[in-house]
């Protein structure tokens, strides 16, 4: 029993350190421009070849994978954390509502203080509700989860589009002086809160702050209504994938590499599709908003489970390997990682650091990219050598346990 467990950790902790550092190739584009640039390269300033090609395998291999996997990996360890509270003699549910609480506070201060793309609010919010449900069998958390994702990106989709319609046909008809106003029209709000967003990113660290706090306070609120039908469903699959022993082992190798082949295969043929098309077609904007928030949610989904099914089959050798130990360091700081990585790009990008902020274009991102994932494995390993947890880790574990708890390790004679 204690193997297994040992082992289930450390299959959560190896994919965690893959989805944390996947998140940042994502998050980079929120990091060095404006929201809009999350969506297509050629905001704020036009791309070059390079960039849509640099932008269009990013969306293919990590855009809405590492956001599910991400997703997928909390709701099991929610439940994880539940089910070892009850074992010992604790109330479970009591103390993860608590660091859901804890949690909540600590993404609007990440918010506040770091960078507008945080997910730890939503991730409290979802998980609250997630938590309710922890009772129910594997089959119901997937049909429950299931049919709430598939009505989330349905609807959708269906509200999304009729903007990208249009869009498609004003490239089509650029001659067409009344679909040009009416898709000038439908984009004047976001070039407008760009301008707004790009002026502040070159502003100090206390305007940043105190424009968020006046213009904009219920903006995580407004990701959280805007995401949680994506989020909560990935929570639920999560915590059926932990009951019915995904993570320790128990699924058979041919199950998983029927996922690996699924997921990675199908899924991943139709975002190479989505992302060549995307890329011949310059990234339109209003149709990237559709395809990203809503209508590649199942390619999404299935890439991010097989992702997960490709790393529990290499789990029993990555996690002897040097490469292995360094990944689920990565992934058991993954919390101090995720918000260390918006304080380093914070100083490479805003007004408070080196100002980088709008100045490259999606190639060069790769080299921050690249800059945070080996910042994210070089520290984590030394730093469990002679602690227990990340800092934040252990300082979400305190301050849930209402008393500082042991950090450093004890010496060994």
């Amino acid at each position: 029993m204690a193997d297994a467990a040992r082992e289930r950790i450390a299959a959560l902790d190896l994919i965690r350190g893959v989805a944390v550092l996947g998140i940042l190739a994502v998050n980079i584009a929120g990091f060095a421009g404006p929201p809009s640039a999350t969506y297509t390269p050629s905001i704020p300033v036009p791309a070059s070849a390079a960039d849509e090609w640099a932008f269009a395998a990013m969306f293919w291999l990590f855009e809405g994978k590492m956001r599910a996997l991400f997703s997928l990996l909390f709701g099991a360890s929610m439940l994880l954390f539940v089910e070892r509270a009850d074992e010992q003699g604790r109330d479970g549910q009591a103390l993860q509502l608590r660091r859901l609480g804890w949690l909540a506070l600590f993404g609007y201060l990440h918010f506040l203080l770091l960078w507008w793309g945080d997910i730890l609010f939503l991730y409290a919010v979802a998980g609250t509700i997630a938590l309710a449900l922890r009772k129910a069998s594997a089959p119901a958390l997937v049909g429950s989860g299931l049919a709430l994702f598939l009505f989330w990106q349905l609807a959708g989709t269906a509200l999304s589009l009729s903007d990208a319609a249009i869009e498609q046909a004003a490239l089509a008809r650029p001659d067409d002086a009344a679909l040009q106003q009416r898709i000038a029209a439908i984009k004047a709000p976001y070039r407008a809160q760009d301008a707004a967003d790009m002026a502040e990113a070159r502003r100090n660290w206390g305007a940043q702050v105190t424009a968020k706090l006046t213009e904009r306070p219920f903006y995580p609120l407004r990701v959280t209504l805007f995401a949680i039908g994506e989020t909560l469903p990935y929570m639920l699959l999560g915590m059926a994938l932990l009951r019915t022993g995904f993570f320790s082992g128990q699924w058979p190798a041919r199950r998983l590499r029927q996922i690996v082949l699924a997921g990675l295969g199908l899924g991943g043929a139709v975002s190479l599709w989505a992302a060549l098309w995307a890329r011949a077609a310059h990234f339109p904007e209003m149709t990237m908003r559709l395809l990203v928030n809503y209508a590649l949610g199942l390619p999404h989904l299935a890439m991010a489970l097989g992702y997960a099914a490709l790393l529990m089959l290499a789990a029993a050798r990555l996690t002897r390997s040097r490469p292995g130990h360094l990944l689920m360091a990565a992934g058991r700081m993954a919390f101090s990682n995720y918000l260390g990585t918006s304080l380093v790009m914070g100083a490479l990008f805003y007004g408070w650091g080196l100002g980088l902020f709008a100045r490259h274009g999606a190639a060069a991102h790769w080299l921050f990219v690249l800059l945070g994932w080996v910042l994210m494995l070089a520290w984590s390993t030394p730093w469990l050598a002679r602690f227990r947890q990340g800092p934040l880790e252990w300082l979400w574990r305190s301050a849930t346990e209402w008393r500082a708890q042991p950090l450093r390790r004890r010496a060994t004679s």
